[in-house]
């Protein structure tokens, strides 16, 4: 039996309202209707998140691959993490540097190893054997993101400028995926790990839902993140959307903001945010089609 498939997409939910976003918000829009397509093709939810954050991370429109900013050191250190709803297993990379699409080392992570997370120079190291693209010069490769100064990456104090992107899908065969990436707080710590490549925090999924999350790391994993949201289906039987309303509260209880996008088995999509605004797309077979910024 042919489900309903549906496709969502988040750009991040660090966005500033006095900043143009025309071209993300013309990326996403092409970006929302390349994937529906593959979905509405046969293609599995797991290759169409997967496609979907890799296309973001190369746009360098975001503060996930390309568009990653570097740390108070000076290097570049990305996270991702992707999810198979359908086998409960997960993929993850932390702390890389010069792997040019963290989501396919998550990938490879996922489909070869026992491992859920692999960090540093272990990360960099596998991506390498598994023949994924590496950045050979790191000052030609990575680019400023929209909405983001070059006077913001001197700031190292303030911690809170924040970007990730993320896709959740629902396939034909009723198979839910995540995959979130990110280049993390801009001007972060060396070595600071949020939220993103912990599986059941930044990403999640499994049979009945699929979450990615955004926003400042810390609070989300305080808060329970992604795997707290499908706990709260589960456990207290609570809507999607208000277990997406009940997870962004708690972020905020814990002085954080961010936003999350999630897709449920029925085909149903919330994409709550308490920040300024969350770049977003969704698309599907039973769904009308948007893209928003703010």
């Amino acid at each position: 039996m042919s489900h309903d498939h549906v496709i969502a997409l988040h750009g991040g939910a660090g966005v500033n309202p006095e900043r143009d976003y025309a071209k993300v918000e013309t990326h996403l829009s092409e970006l929302v209707d390349r994937c529906e397509q593959m979905l509405a093709g046969g293609e599995t939810a797991l290759d169409t998140v997967e496609f979907a954050v890799a296309e973001m991370e190369d746009s360098g429109l975001y503060v996930a691959g390309r568009g990653s900013a570097p740390n108070d050191q000076g290097v570049v250190e990305c996270d991702a993490a992707i999810m198979d709803g359908a086998r409960l297993r997960a993929g993850g990379i932390c702390a890389a540097v010069d792997v040019a699409q963290p989501i396919r080392a998550a990938r490879e992570v996922l489909e070869n190893t026992p491992y859920v997370l692999l960090a540093g120079d272990g990360a960099n190291a596998f991506a390498r054997e598994r023949g994924l693209e590496m950045v050979s010069d790191p000052v030609s490769h990575f680019v400023l993101p929209v909405g983001v100064e070059a006077e913001e990456l001197l700031k190292l104090d303030d911690g809170l400028a924040h970007g990730t992107v993320g896709a959740v899908a629902l396939d034909r065969n009723g198979q839910l995926a995540s995959a979130t990436s990110t280049g993390g707080l801009l001007g972060k710590r060396a070595g600071r790990v949020g939220d993103t490549p912990i599986t059941g925090i930044g990403n999640w999924a499994d049979e009945e839902v699929a979450v990615s999350c955004t926003g400042i790391g810390e609070a989300f994993i305080y808060a329970g993140g992604a795997r707290d949201l499908a706990s709260r289906m589960a456990y207290a039987g609570q809507s999607l959307e208000d277990a997406g309303a009940s997870l962004l509260a708690e972020v905020a209880r814990h002085r954080g903001d961010g936003g999350l996008i999630a897709v449920h088995r029925t085909g149903e999509v919330i994409m709550p945010f308490n920040s300024a605004g969350m770049k977003r797309a969704v698309a599907g077979s039973r769904i009308t089609r948007a893209v928003a910024i703010l």
